[in-house]
C-alpha cells in the first residue's frame, strides 16, 4: 500500500474534481495536506473538513495562480505556515471551448496564464520549500495535448506546453532529487467537464465507445496515480506522462 506518512503536500486547485480527490486521496495514505484555491470558500471549507476526518493536518490558501504576484503570494503564505513541502500537485486549471473562429488573444492567455504561466511559477516558488533529501512535482495534463480534439485549441496547446514543462524540468530539476511528472487524464467527469461542450450525451457515447474500457473516467481514476507518482515507490520515475484515460490514446 501506497504510505505518504510524514510528507506534506500542496495540491493547487485542491477543493473540487481531480484536485479535491488527489488531496483526500493523499491525506488517506498519512499525508498532511494543503489545499490552494481561487474563490470557492465553502468548497474549501467542505474539503478541509473532509480532510481534517482523516485525522491529517490541512490548511486551506486562496489565491489567483493566473498571476505571477498572486503565485509569489500564494508561497509567501504556504512558508509562514510550514517550513517545507515534500510534493506539489499542480491541478488548478481552466477549461473551454471554442471555434477557431472565435479563437482571441483573450482567451489564449487565459488559458496560458493558469494552465502554463501559473503552474511554471508554482514549481519555481516552491524549490526553496523542498526538502535536500527530493520532492515529487506532480502536474496534470491532459490527454488532448495527444488526442487533440477540435475546437479547443487553447486549451489543447495550453496542456501540450504542460508536456513540454514537465519533460524539461525533470532534466533540470533531477540533479537536486526532483522528480517531475505528469498524468494526462482522458474525459473524466468533473465540474469543469459538466460546463464544457464535452458533456454532451454523443460527445461521451462517442468517447465510451472509442475507449478500451468503454466508461468515462472519475476524479479517483486519476488519485490514485497522483499519490503514486508523489510516494517513494515512484523514485526511479521522472520526465514521464502517465495517460490515464481508460486505453483510450
Amino acid at each position: 500500500m501506497i504510505d505518504l506518512s510524514g510528507k506534506t503536500i500542496l495540491v493547487t486547485g485542491g477543493t473540487k474534481g481531480i484536485g479535491q480527490a488527489i488531496a483526500l486521496k493523499a491525506a488517506a495514505h498519512g499525508a498532511d495536506v494543503l489545499i490552494a484555491y481561487v474563490s470557492d470558500r465553502e468548497a474549501s471549507d467542505r474539503t478541509l473538513s473532509e480532510l481534517r476526518n482523516t485525522g491529517r493536518n490541512a490548511a486551506a490558501f486562496q489565491a489567483d495562480l493566473s498571476s505571477e504576484e498572486g503565485v509569489m503570494a500564494l508561497f509567501e503564505e504556504i512558508r509562514n505556515h510550514a517550513s517545507s513541502i515534500d510534493a506539489l500537485v499542480n491541478s488548478a486549471g481552466v477549461f473551454a471551448t471554442a471555434p477557431l473562429e472565435k479563437v482571441s488573444s483573450a482567451s489564449f492567455s487565459r488559458h496560458f496564464s493558469v494552465n502554463v504561466f501559473g503552474l511554471t511559477y508554482a514549481i519555481r516558488e516552491a524549490l526553496p520549500l523542498f526538502p535536500k533529501s527530493g520532492a515529487s512535482i506532480v502536474n496534470i495534463g491532459s490527454s488532448v495535448s495527444s488526442f487533440t480534439p477540435a475546437g479547443s485549441v487553447e486549451y489543447n496547446a495550453s496542456k501540450g506546453a504542460v508536456d513540454a514543462i514537465t519533460r524539461t524540468l525533470a532534466n533540470e530539476l533531477g540533479p537536486r532529487g526532483v522528480r517531475v511528472n505528469s498524468i494526462n487524464p482522458g474525459l473524466t467527469e468533473t465540474p469543469g467537464m459538466r460546463q464544457s461542450e464535452f458533456s454532451s450525451e454523443s460527445f461521451k457515447s462517442e468517447i465510451k465507445e472509442r475507449t478500451p474500457l468503454r466508461r468515462i473516467g472519475v476524479p479517483d481514476d486519476i488519485s490514485g496515480a497522483a499519490c503514486f507518482l508523489i510516494s517513494e515507490d515512484s523514485s526511479w520515475l521522472t520526465g514521464e506522462t502517465l495517460i490515464v484515460g481508460g486505453g483510450l490514446h
